[in-house]
């Protein structure tokens, strides 16, 4: 049986063990420190555990500069996300190592390969298409630091999880993967509760595979988003209900959303090609917020990247159609004065006012799951 190959070759791994992490631990006074944010410490983990391959650690200028207007790492490598660290201009320099912590929790040794500035204007304006303040991921590229160091990391502590079940690194969904026979996988990012829409893209997925992969994005995000432990348990009941058990698999991507529409769409790709995915499904809007993408841009992305490896599957228009009897999508139901859309704020809106959403729209189970927790939504 063969496997997808991690993205750039090989899964990287940059945990340290034995005696190279003890002597970091004992000697940790000895070095200067960066803190850095929870989100921020959860992306260390993820470089270092591979699931971000092939980075070995914060981008420097050369890649930096190159995802910024190619969407491609200095060697060629498709990667459109810059992963960096920010820090004020401190008196930490080039060649140096330094500690990563999160409060007095020690995450990493950096090896500060460069120190850089960059124009936060531009880094909005490409990454996220937009320099308007009112789209999350530029806000927060404005309220960044200054200066971003790059280089290698050295994982030294794993910070710990409330979903420690669900979080499973790139080589334990491989193997899991291997042993369950599944040559081809289909990934589905999600930051949201499952809807019927949504469980009619996972099967329809799931048809032309051999298993699928319900990979949630557990990690900061906007208000009126779903929280983290809610999309976790809505998802356990439907997987439970309405799924064959030895087909579906429920794990975590712990990072943030960033809402950076097509380039986050390709990103997300990478990750489940990391994770041993072979096919990533790529709804309307992926990755969006508010008006900023038009609603495809996130499936015309893919044109740029042949070399991608990992396979998408596009869904556009899917709806309950009563005529038909239940989920379709356009190209095979004619009526269109029938359909009914599936709006997630008008679930959000019933939700919040304790209405169960209609049958057409959630399966009851789940509904029940989201009304059960009391406090659904992220503030």
């Amino acid at each position: 049986m063969t496997q997808i190959k991690p993205h750039g070759g090989k899964l990287i791994n940059r945990e340290l063990t034995g005696a190279k992490r003890n002597k970091i631990i004992e000697q940790a006074s000895e070095y200067q420190s960066v803190q850095v944010s929870t989100d921020l410490m959860k992306d260390v983990e993820n470089i270092a555990s591979g699931l971000f391959s092939p980075l070995e650690g914060f981008n420097c200028r050369e890649d930096y500069e190159s995802i910024l207007y190619n969407k491609r790492m200095s060697n060629g490598i498709p990667w459109t996300l810059p992963i960096v660290l920010d820090i004020y201009n401190n008196d930490i320099n080039e060649g140096e190592e330094v500690l990563l912590k999160n409060g007095d929790h020690i995450a990493a040794l950096l090896e500060v390969e460069e120190k850089f500035d960059f124009d936060k204007r531009t880094h909005a304006e490409q990454v996220f298409g937009t320099n308007d303040e009112a789209h999350p991921g530029v806000a927060k590229t404005y309220s960044m630091k200054d200066t971003l160091l790059g280089g290698r990391i050295n994982l030294v502590n794993e910070s710990e999880t409330p979903f420690y079940k669900y979080a499973m690194k790139p080589e334990e969904t491989r193997n899991l993967f291997k042993e369950k026979g599944w040559e081809k996988v289909v990934g589905f990012q999600t930051r949201n509760v499952a809807h019927l829409g949504h469980e009619y893209l996972q099967k329809a997925g799931l048809t032309m595979v051999d298993g699928l992969f319900i990979n949630p994005v557990i990690g900061k995000k906007k208000p009126g988003d779903f929280r983290d432990e809610v999309i976790l348990d809505s998802y356990e009941v439907l997987i439970d209900e309405y799924y064959p058990k030895d087909r579906v698999v429920l794990g975590i991507f712990q990072t943030e959303m960033r809402y950076a529409g097509p380039r986050e769409a390709i990103f997300h790709a990478i990750v489940r090609k990391n994770y041993g995915c072979t096919h990533f499904i790529v709804g309307r809007d992926h990755a969006g917020v508010g008006s900023y993408y038009a609603p495809f841009a996130a499936h015309d992305i893919f044109k740029e990247f042949p070399d991608l490896e990992i396979e998408p599957m596009f869904f556009k228009a899917f709806f309950f159609c009563p005529k038909c009897g239940g989920i379709t999508n356009d190209k095979v139901c004619p009526h269109e004065e029938e359909r009914i859309n599936f709006s997630g704020t008008k679930m959000r809106q019933m939700l919040e006012n304790g209405t169960l959403p209609t049958a057409d729209l959630m399966r009851p189970e789940v509904a029940a799951v989201i009304l059960k927790s009391g406090h659904p939504f992220v503030d």
